[in-house]
């Protein structure tokens, strides 16, 4: 059996600052020492269970957050941006995978970080008129290759919204519980690692019976908006697309895989528009 990890950061308990999240800032050692521990008790516990091999996307930011010395034998680890298929990157071909580290989409209240994809440009994404999360996109991406997520660990209010509604056969791991976009209790983290391990045991148990696929309606129409009306401006150029008022671009993708490529291809865009009038 092989299963695959997407591991984000700014759902991970403790993390709560801007200082946790780059390269070179005065937390980030830190974050990344946490995001290391998390991803080791998941894939020890898969290994325990009986996994064979484990594959890992360390999927925040610059995709290499996570200490690789520390990865045992059986890992191996996604790294490097970009990426087309960015969090899901290498999943291909699992049995199942697992989320952790996952945060809540744009404007969820009382939710660390919230915002899908990249918070400096875009506003929000839609899937079929469904606002969505990177939760959902990366869940309906995965349901289309044929690969069950069957848990997600992060933030409580993720759990509750979106993977309550759209994936309810998934475990659910809670890693912090927040007060507001940069502020949340999070339990010890000896608590938070046996949490991750019994959340694991309880996915094995219950897999393959429950192997559930979020699975999208063919075409897709995607909708991104951005923050800055140039960003859309230059978006629309995209062969295919059409504007939506001044902040949005809309596109109709034959598979969920050719609209989360048409998403990275936009945000690197509205990425590079941003550095050029910055």
């Amino acid at each position: 059996m092989n299963a695959f990890i997407s591991v984000d950061m700014e759902g991970l308990p403790h993390i709560v600052s801007g200082e946790h999240l780059s390269l070179g800032k005065r937390l980030y050692d830190e974050a990344r020492s946490i995001m290391t521990e998390c991803t080791l008790a998941m894939a020890d516990e898969l290994h325990k269970g009986g996994v064979n091999r484990v594959i890992v996307a360390d999927s925040h930011g610059p995709k290499v957050n996570l200490i690789p010395e520390k990865m045992p034998g059986y890992v191996s680890i996604v790294r490097g941006n970009p990426r087309s298929i960015s969090m899901v990157a290498g999943a291909k071909g699992s049995d199942v995978a697992l989320f952790l580290g996952y945060h809540a989409k744009p404007g969820t209240p009382n939710s660390t970080f919230d915002h899908t994809i990249d918070s400096a440009v875009l506003r929000t994404v839609k899937l079929n008129g469904e606002e969505a999360s990177e939760f959902y996109i990366n869940a309906a991406t995965l349901g289309e290759q044929g690969v069950p997520v069957a848990l997600v660990a992060g933030d409580k209010t993720l759990l509750e919204d979106d993977v309550s509604r759209f994936a309810p056969w998934a475990v659910g791991v809670p890693l912090k519980d927040s007060l507001g976009r940069y502020a949340a209790i999070s339990p010890s983290m000896e608590e938070c690692l046996k949490n991750i391990r019994s959340g694991v045991q309880k996915m094995l148990a219950d897999f393959p019976k429950k192997n559930n696929l979020l699975k999208l309606k063919t075409p897709i129409e995607l909708e991104v908006h951005f923050e800055n009306t140039a960003y859309a401006e230059m978006a629309s150029h995209l062969p295919g697309s059409e504007k939506i008022g001044g902040w949005g671009v809309r596109y109709k993708a034959k598979s969920m895989e050719e609209a989360y490529r048409v998403t990275q291809l936009l945000t690197f865009v509205a990425e590079g528009v941003r550095s050029s009038i910055m």
